[in-house]
């Protein structure tokens, strides 16, 4: 695991039918930094500056995860993993080629 990965990803609701991976701490300083300006509030503001210290190494990487997990849950974003990686296995690799 890379040093800056999470332990365990977390799995988020990025549109209605879309899902996005979180599984370091680049993953969720972008989500972050992409939220709304909007929807933002003090747990987001709270969640991107321990996520920016664990970046810095002046939290743990754990504390950042544990601040993303909040803030998924506050924004009604999070997306059970079990489900998540269901959906995921039962998609067909077409390799991303077009076929004709």
């Amino acid at each position: 695991m890379n040093a800056k990965g999470f332990s365990s990803s977390i799995f988020v609701k990025r549109a209605t039918y879309i899902v996005q991976e979180i599984a370091s701490l680049a993953d969720a300083i972008e989500f972050l930094d992409e939220w709304p300006g909007d929807r933002r509030d003090l747990i987001h503001e709270t969640a991107l500056r321990v996520c920016h210290e664990a970046n810095a190494a002046r939290k743990p990487v754990s504390a950042a995860r544990n601040a993303f997990l909040g803030f998924s849950k506050r924004a009604g974003i999070l997306v059970d993993p079990t489900s998540a990686m269901k959906w995921i296995a039962a998609c067909k690799s077409g390799g991303g080629k077009v076929q004709g």
